[in-house]
């Protein structure tokens, strides 16, 4: 009895002293951030020996990086301590920033080959250590950085400076960058890069910000005065701006001013129509590229150029264009999955079967979307994976026996997620498949379902699908999925990919929640359902979130006439928008439409979501249809209704 009582009160002893610590962790990590020294030095006495030791020491050390206080030693005594943990690397990052900006070249040279993660700030005060060391290399492997539309850190800055003075950047590569801003519409950098050129070529700063302002306006202000090369690339930017708005107002409007513009310039003007067009569905699209093709000086087009071109072929149903592009692209961007599929259905279509089949044997065993498609190609409909490898007890415990799995688990705890997803990262980099399934195991437990999946799904040969397919809360959706009549495999599907089955999650758009639910649109399915005593803080509750999620999937899929394809691309990016991504005049195979969707997060979410649903249709012993079924036939829009404003939710 002795024993027994002993035993308890040193476990209550214990959750005590934990919980008291993680009081202290929080309460230093605050003083961390409000640059208070003496608390944190308070609280890092009562931390000695804590699982977050590390960050304790962090806390103290990071500070110091500003004023150059700390002592080279100092710094490689941390990496020494704690050298698997991302804090090391992390304070070696910072640490270099403070040697590159110091220009401290023979410190950084000794530390920088070791560190994992290399962002372009410390990218660029390398190649300014190697120019430093008179490493002339340095200029021709520093090339490709140049080539960006982004905004780019102050540490690139002497680089390019000295790369211009060395004419290792040419007057071209800096129309070539210039241009590459004016597309993406970074106007700021453009003028940044505009400083490069000599003052009688630079663009004239106030016609771009005009033309930046009223593309339209400007044009007419001035489409009788492009004379030299900066009239004719802020021309261009003018006229790109109103291909974004409106293709086909832009190629009325070109014939008014392209005999100003050289052929390759003209060349250029439409495949950037073309892909702006393929992009917005635009059936005028291939015969701008085709139009792009034919001039005397054709601008070769980009892998993303090439990718659109291919899409807007395949809803013309050209299966000859759709291989010819294919085979332009790079040879890298064909090794994707979405073009190999596309190529091989490409020879298919032209009777060449076993050629396709030597290109979807091998796809058909990648577990994502294309590959069941190649599956199902080949006559089989998700064949069973490959048999489950369940970790044993002794490697579980060995798991979590590893000081970065202790750390992330207890930053789980704490509700630091960023943090903790830091550290469970770096624990698992290195780990064979069997250790990831493990790791996998270890989070599954601890309800870190996103963890659990995203760990099961790096494995290469060995796999457990029900790992990667996680299906928590079962008991509470599946009499909810029931009353709205919905398949319990696809709902499933669409939560994995919306949260990972994270219950508290928020994106960055506000979204919340297992199923994400924007706040205007809980507020309207809690109206439409009738929910007494609405607040927004009950969308994280399980319950709530699934009831509300549930009934308003099931609003847009009786909306999107009971089609799932069409459901999750309403889903995801809004009932209205289903109407006009459909074909104008023919209906769509359901790959073609997925494959062709705009928007690229709403591209990708569909066809995860869309496959997921096959898993899981596996996993509870649904019966199994193909994935091709799923998919469906998608209506022209002249065969379906467009909805009223009324049946779109917020």
């Amino acid at each position: 009895m002795r024993i027994l009582l002993a035993g308890l009160f040193f476990a209550i002893y214990a959750g005590t002293l934990a919980a008291s610590q993680d009081d202290d962790f929080m309460a230093m990590r605050q003083a961390f951030q409000a640059g208070d020294a003496l608390r944190m030095a308070i609280f890092s006495q009562r931390l000695r020996g804590h699982v977050l030791e590390p960050y304790v020491s962090y806390y103290q050390l990071r500070p110091q990086l500003e004023n150059t206080t700390v002592s080279t030693q100092t710094i490689e005594e941390f990496f020494n301590r704690y050298p698997d943990s991302p804090l090391s690397d992390r304070l070696k990052a910072e640490w270099l920033k403070t040697l590159g900006k110091a220009q401290e070249w023979e410190s950084f040279a000794k530390g920088y080959p070791d560190l994992m993660n290399k962002d372009t700030e410390l990218i660029c005060y390398s190649f300014q250590q190697r120019l430093a060391a008179n490493d002339s290399s340095a200029f021709t492997e520093a090339r490709p950085l140049w080539f960006n539309a982004r905004d780019l850190p102050e540490s690139c800055t002497p680089l390019f400076d000295a790369m211009v003075t060395a004419e290792a950047l040419t007057e071209e590569d800096i129309w070539a960058r210039l241009r590459l801003a004016l597309e993406a519409g970074n106007v700021g950098v453009a003028k940044r890069i505009n400083e490069y050129l000599p003052e009688n070529q630079a663009l004239d700063e106030r016609k771009l910000a005009s033309a930046a302002e009223n593309p339209l306006r400007y044009l007419e202000r001035h489409r009788h005065e492009i004379k030299t090369r900066g009239d004719r690339e802020i021309a261009l930017f003018a006229v790109l701006r109103l291909v974004r708005s409106s293709p086909d107002q832009a190629y009325a409007y070109w014939p008014r001013i392209n005999k100003q513009f050289s052929e390759a310039e003209h060349s250029y003007f439409l495949l950037q129509l073309a892909d702006q067009a393929a992009r917005r569905l635009n059936p005028s699209a291939l015969n701008w590229f085709m139009e792009a093709a034919s001039t005397t000086a054709p601008v070769p087009l980009s892998d993303a150029q090439l990718g659109w071109k291919t899409r807007a072929a395949l809803r013309a149903g050209d299966w000859d264009l759709v291989l010819e592009t294919i085979e332009a692209m790079s040879t890298p961007e064909q090794q994707a999955g979405v073009w190999r599929y596309w190529k091989a259905r490409a020879l298919k279509a032209r009777g060449k079967t076993t050629e396709a089949n030597v290109i979807l044997a091998p796809l058909s065993a990648e577990h994502n979307f294309y590959g069941q498609l190649a599956e199902e190609d080949l006559g089989v409909t998700i064949g069973a994976p490959a048999e489950s490898y369940k970790p044993t007890k002794k490697e579980i415990a060995a798991i979590e026996r590893l000081p970065g799995i202790k750390r992330a688990l207890a930053l789980y705890r704490l509700n630091l997620r960023t943090e903790a997803t830091r550290e469970w990262v770096w624990a698992i980099r290195d780990l064979d498949d069997r250790r990831l399934l493990a790791a996998a195991e270890v989070a599954r437990r601890n309800g870190i379902y996103d963890r659990a999946i995203n760990t099961a799904e790096k494995t290469v040969q060995d796999h457990d699908f029900s790992l990667r397919f996680l299906a928590p809360h079962r008991d509470a959706l599946r009499n909810i999925v029931k009353q709205q009549e919905l398949d319990e495999a696809w709902v499933y599907g669409l939560i994995r990919q919306e949260s990972r089955f994270i219950s508290d999650a928020r994106s960055s758009a506000g979204a919340m929640g297992l199923m994400q639910l924007m706040p205007g649109t809980a507020k309207w399915v809690s109206k439409r359902m009738g929910v007494r005593k609405y607040r927004p803080a009950l969308v994280t509750e399980v319950n709530t979130n699934l009831t509300l999620g549930t009934y308003y999937l099931k609003h847009v899929l009786t909306l999107s006439g009971n089609q799932p394809l069409l459901a999750s691309a309403a889903y995801n990016a809004g009932p209205g928008r289903i109407f006009q991504w459909r074909d104008e005049k023919q209906p769509l195979e359901g790959a073609i439409f997925a494959e062709t969707i705009p928007f690229n997060e709403t591209r990708d979410y569909v066809k995860k979501v869309m496959s997921n649903s096959m898993y899981y249709a596996k996993s509870f012993g649904h019966q199994l249809t193909s994935l091709k079924n799923r998919l469906g036939i998608v209506a022209s829009r002249s065969g379906v209704e467009k909805l009223s404003q009324e049946e779109v939710a917020p």
